[in-house]
């Protein structure tokens, strides 16, 4: 269903991963797409050329979102490109599994600049020149509530995610923008696999009720949704895109 048809979506890390798959997902449903990427400018065209390819329009931008001019230049882009913003997914994200004792500053201040300083500036470009009735989906992970040795720096990321996301929520109700989060499980891709061995991947894959890893386009079926005006009626809320994991 072309649910999405003159929609203009920006998806930061797009160029591999979860974020190809939400964004060819999203060009299936008729929106525009902006491919954020930070380095992988082959990679990003691939996608480009993939999304034209189903006759919609697409463009690949590029910025490091840990910077807030690039920010500030990925969304001045795509308002010179397409004229608006009516979907924003912050995707982009790194992770890195360490005990506490063993994280650097630098590693720490890294992953905050990305993971929490990337979305939450994206969305302040949002929140200023987002359509009325748009949508922000943002990106946590089931392992906030694990408990898992080594996942420190990581989900202490992901918990700033969720609670920037229930406020912005209720900071942009008044422009009937929705604001939510999506935590997936264990998801089969290259940052999911680096770090860790096969049998590490066995074993959370096992931890889920299906007994399986989460496949990237399960959690972008699910992003479309929440893209969609199907959606409406949905905000601030923690979609647990996980297969039952416990």
């Amino acid at each position: 269903m072309a649910s999405l048809v003159g929609k203009v979506a920006i998806i930061t890390g797009a160029s591999r991963g979860i974020g190809r798959a939400i964004a060819l997902k999203l060009a299936g449903n008729g929106a525009s797409i902006v491919v954020n990427y930070a380095g992988n400018a082959g990679k990003a065209q691939e996608v480009v050329a993939e999304i034209e390819r189903l006759g919609v329009k697409a463009i690949a931008l590029q910025a490091d979102v840990s910077k807030v001019p690039d920010i500030q230049r990925l969304f001045e882009q795509t308002l010179e490109h397409f004229g608006k913003v009516d979907i924003l997914v912050n995707n982009a994200g790194i992770a890195f599994y360490k005990p506490i004792c063993q994280v650097t500053e630098e590693e720490f201040d890294k992953i905050y600049a990305i993971n929490v300083k990337g979305t939450y500036f994206a969305c302040q470009q949002a929140a200023q020149h987002m359509a009325e009735g748009g949508r922000i989906i943002n990106f946590s992970s089931s392992t906030t509530v694990m408990m898992l040795p080594t996942y420190s720096a990581y989900v202490a990321t992901k918990g700033a995610v969720e609670q920037i996301t229930r406020v912005l929520a209720k900071e942009l109700g008044a422009k009937a923008i929705a604001v939510n989060v999506i935590s997936p499980g264990p998801t089969d891709t290259e940052l999911f696999r680096e770090g860790k061995t096969q049998e590490q991947i066995d074993r959370l894959a096992q931890m889920a009720a299906f007994g399986k890893l989460g496949d990237v386009q399960e959690i972008a079926d699910v992003v479309a949704f929440l893209a969609s005006d199907e959606a409406r009626w949905i905000t601030g809320q923690n979609i647990r895109v996980n297969g039952g994991i416990a």
